[in-house]
């Protein structure tokens, strides 16, 4: 008696099963190359995801699905599902564009390949997957000692997080469970996936709102339209990426023939808020109403030493202590400026004395 005969299945079914044994370590070996082609792929595509998994049919399971429908399949490479890689998206927007990908990438057989986000059944939610049968095209990879790589099928499928986790609940609770599931429970779970369905499309909505907000704001800081851009963190990262503080920083520099370090300005958001900013426009003004006061202490506070290198934050800094100045501020404002950018310190005291003093030194004074 085979190893495979312990399964008590009928003898073309049994055949099946041997040959599935003689070609497994083909059957890994595109498994492997599959998934990591497809994680690759989705990756160099700039597409967030949250899992690629893959696996390879088991003995077990194989024998299973022989045992109900073994009758329907003439030979082994009819069965499309013995490597399957399932790629998991946070929004299903992406789920088209991974399936793009994965259509570029291998030859897919339209004809078994299924689209269940077309069923509108009311418990379809978690299966509303992609399913594309796809093939290695030899021009693409082949594999001398695994020449039967190139001749069997595997399943790609393709879904969203929610799609995936609901599927696991179902699977769980619902219809492969021993025990049948009363209807009460079964319409709590279909009320259930509506409500992630929702949330699916939701999530989808909101990136794109998001990102159509992000291309708008960009598009009038380019033009220049800094009053109708609110100041935040989006917004700010990307008035940063003019060098609006350059050619300040660099008339300080001069002064001591200094090196500029470039580190990140993001931190001096908070200190723009705090000061009185809420657009662009609100900065920009700062910068071109209180530039030549900030040259001045700048170059006050670095004049007569040797410092050749300057942080590119010299200006900014500057600028915002001028203008907190201006409006009044004293001791206890400047400590609270240099804390937002630093955090609490008892050299925030000593700073602020020092900045209040050069301010009466070069005449800055209240407006």
């Amino acid at each position: 008696m085979s190893d495979v005969e312990k399964y008590g299945l009928d003898l073309h079914c049994t055949m099946m099963l041997e040959e599935y044994q003689q070609v497994q370590p083909a059957l890994e070996r595109l498994c492997r190359w599959a998934h990591e082609k497809i994680r690759s792929s989705v990756r160099d595509a700039g597409l967030m995801i949250t899992a690629c998994e893959s696996r390879v049919k088991t003995e077990a399971s194989l024998a299973g699905k022989l045992e109900l429908k073994g009758g329907k399949y003439a030979f082994l490479s009819d069965i499309t599902d013995l490597v399957g890689v399932r790629v998991i998206t946070l929004y299903s927007v992406d789920v088209d564009k991974i399936a793009a990908i994965v259509e570029n990438l291998f030859t897919v057989d339209w004809a078994n390949s299924v689209d269940k986000r077309k069923s509108h059944s009311l418990d379809s939610f978690g299966y509303n997957s992609l399913h594309f049968i796809c093939k290695v095209p030899p021009e693409v990879y082949q594999d001398p000692e695994c020449p039967q790589i190139n001749d069997y099928s595997f399943e790609v499928q393709m879904r969203t997080t929610l799609q995936h986790m609901w599927a696991a609940i179902y699977h769980d609770t619902g219809y492969k469970s021993d025990v049948e599931v009363p209807q009460e429970y079964l319409r709590n779970l279909n009320r259930l996936a509506g409500m992630l369905e929702l949330a699916d499309d939701e999530f989808s909505r909101i990136r794109t709102g998001i990102n159509d907000y992000r291309r708008k704001v960009q598009s009038l800081v380019a033009s220049g339209h800094f009053d109708d851009v609110p100041l935040d963190g989006d917004t700010f990262r990307s008035y940063l990426s003019l060098h609006p503080f350059d050619r300040l920083n660099h008339s300080i520099a001069v002064v001591n023939q200094a090196e500029i370090h470039e580190i990140s300005l993001m931190p001096y958001l908070e200190v723009l808020r705090y000061i009185g900013c809420r657009t662009l426009g609100d900065v920009e003004r700062i910068r071109k109403d209180e530039g030549d006061d900030a040259y001045r202490m700048a170059v006050h506070q670095i004049g007569g030493t040797d410092i050749d290198i300057l942080v590119s934050s010299i200006g900014l800094q500057s600028l915002c202590s001028v203008t907190l100045i201006k409006q009044g501020g004293g001791q206890k404002e400047l400590e609270k400026m240099y804390e937002l950018l630093s955090g609490p310190s008892d050299y925030n005291a000593h700073r602020a004395s020092r900045v209040l003093q050069q301010a009466v030194l070069l005449g800055i004074k209240t407006n």
